[in-house]
């Protein structure tokens, strides 16, 4: 799921225009919009619409099929991972669109990938060792590669000049 939704934000970001973006854009700031705490079922939904509309994007139908398979994975692990996710995720996707208006496919990908790692922490944490509800949500997540990996990055960048 990680590397699926990673791929199909950067060929996303190589394809879109300026349109797009605002329509990137006005997802985020509807998911914004709703109370984790009232409306946390409509507010997972509407994170998940994010990459949904990635995947329409890339142009590829299957690849749009499959990325919306993964958003449902994923709105499975955020209801699980529960509110405390919120603001995470929200921070995450103000981090994406400032990657998507840059163009910065890799970037985007990037920052996608260390979110969707994060969650998956969280879920496993939350859903503990041996529970079958995070079990499901997360058994298709993909695991990490054996050996140092090419997206290891610090979480901080250094200062654009």
């Amino acid at each position: 799921m990680i590397s699926l939704l990673s791929a199909a934000t950067r060929i996303a970001c190589r394809q879109m225009t300026s349109q797009h973006l605002n329509a990137l854009h006005a997802s985020v700031e509807r998911a914004s919009g709703l109370s984790a705490r009232h409306d946390w079922e409509r507010k997972v939904t509407a994170h998940a619409e994010l990459f949904i509309m990635l995947g329409d994007l890339t142009g590829d139908c299957d690849l749009a099929r499959l990325v919306s398979s993964a958003a449902g994975r994923l709105e499975d692990l955020v209801m699980t991972v529960g509110p405390a996710a919120d603001g995470i995720i929200l921070s995450s996707r103000q981090r994406l669109l400032r990657e998507l208006r840059a163009w910065d496919a890799d970037g985007a990908a990037r920052e996608v990938e260390r979110n969707l790692r994060v969650l998956h922490y969280m879920g496993r944490v939350a859903g503990g060792a041996g529970s079958g509800g995070i079990s499901r949500a997360t058994e298709q997540v993909e695991r990490p590669p054996r050996g140092p990996m090419k997206t290891d990055i610090p979480l901080t960048r250094p200062a654009r000049r």
